[in-house]
């Protein structure tokens, strides 16, 4: 493992996926480092023009040298909500409620070395995301089809692909060739109904009852692992895979198993920061993975994101996305919420984007998406729901990283 490592290592954990960071404070033995940015926009989309966060977040990276140059590392990362966001809620009064200015996004610790590699203990950037993040450049849309932000565009807490939650992890690398394995220790217990309209509680209640409408499901431990070859100082190659599994208990007693696996590749040339052409594709295919926007869970699907830009020697970057993840029809494998079998599952859309690059850490940008999404359904109230959270728009705003 080269001497550099250490610092991809923290990279690849505090991707954003750009990374900054101010030493504030440095010894013979401990530094600190403080990273993340404040990104502020305004954006049209569903017939609505707001002011929003752009997930503005702040990091703090710890290091400490111990003996047989070993280094303890670790990270605190938090999501900040610098425009604020307050609703008036009418109960026999009005009153003003406010989100929570602070979000805990990642927070781990752990153990390098040159030679023997890292492992790391906490919430933390998963294996996977090593296979895909080289497409999510993009400022205001997320790729949300290469299987990072499972669980209708969450951040892929629960199966590990994102920010994966109570996660052990090891990274090392091998000349050109570096490698990441790891695993979720944890256990998560939740209950379903085939009813759309009822409480956990209540679903529990129903189990007790031996209805076959309610089920327990655990859903335990992930693994999962990727590859990365730097084929020359351009052009890179990722592999990976991460697999879970949901065993389900009916309320007469009779079990079943269902995996959750996902695997890919992706393919990349340049450096989005450097000038000149940069472009990015990975493909993934899916099972049991995701939910789609009303939050049934899909069968199967194919998914691809892509990633093309320019950077001209003025400073202004151009960008071009095209992302879709497609489970075409009788995707939904239980029959919740009265799905109608041949309802359409296919998110897709296209992002262009103008960036005026001040410095590496400043960066005034304009950036639209245009909506090509597919969500047939005879149920014409499920299907404008589905359509809800897929929209076209246009945003402006600034990102200034630390």
């Amino acid at each position: 493992m080269n001497k550099t490592l250490v610092a991809a290592w923290l990279s690849t954990i505090v991707i954003a996926p750009t990374v900054s960071a101010i030493e504030i404070y440095k010894d013979e033995t401990n530094s600190v480092n403080i990273g993340g940015f404040i990104d502020a926009r305004v954006i049209n989309t569903q017939d609505e023009t707001e002011v929003v966060n752009g997930g503005s977040r702040i990091n703090f990276a710890f290091s400490r040298q111990l003996k047989n140059d070993w280094q303890a590392n670790a990270l605190l990362e938090w999501g900040v909500n610098p425009v604020g966001s307050t609703d008036i809620v009418y109960n026999n009064r009005f009153e003003s409620i406010q989100d929570e200015f602070f979000y805990n996004r990642l927070g781990y610790i752990g153990l390098s070395h040159d030679k023997y590699g890292s492992i790391t203990i906490g919430k933390q950037w998963g294996a996977w995301y090593d296979v895909v993040y080289r497409t999510n450049y993009g400022f205001v849309w997320d790729g949300n089809t290469a299987g990072v932000y499972t669980y209708n565009k969450d951040d892929g807490a629960v199966n590990g692909v994102g920010r994966g939650d109570k996660t052990l992890q090891y990274r090392n690398s091998f000349g050109d060739i570096s490698f990441a394995v790891q695993t979720q220790l944890k256990n998560s217990t939740f209950y379903t109904c085939d009813n759309e309209n009822i409480t956990q509680e209540a679903c529990e209640e129903l189990l007790a009852t031996g209805s076959d409408a309610a089920q327990q499901v655990d859903y335990n431990y992930t693994y999962g692992g990727a590859v990365t070859y730097q084929a020359t100082d351009k052009l890179v190659l990722t592999a990976g895979v991460n697999r879970g599994e949901f065993d389900v208990t009916f309320g007469s007693g009779r079990t079943s198993k269902a995996v959750d696996l996902i695997y890919g590749v992706g393919i990349t040339w340049g450096n989005f920061k450097h000038n000149g052409l940069y472009a990015s594709v990975n493909v993934n295919k899916n099972k049991n993975h995701d939910t789609d926007n009303i939050g049934r869970l899909i069968d199967e699907a194919v998914g691809m994101e892509s990633l093309f830009s320019y950077k001209f020697d003025n400073d202004i970057r151009t960008l071009f996305s095209y992302n879709i993840l497609d489970a075409g029809t009788n995707y939904v494998i239980q029959p919740n919420f009265n799905a109608d079998p041949k309802d359409n599952f296919k998110r897709q859309f296209f992002v262009v984007g103008l960036h005026y690059v001040f410095d590496p850490e400043t960066v005034i940008y304009l950036e639209a998406r245009r909506d090509y999404s597919d969500f047939t359904s005879a149920d014409k109230a499920q299907q404008a729901r589905m359509e809800l959270s897929e929209d076209d728009g246009i945003a402006i705003g600034i990102r200034y990283s630390l």
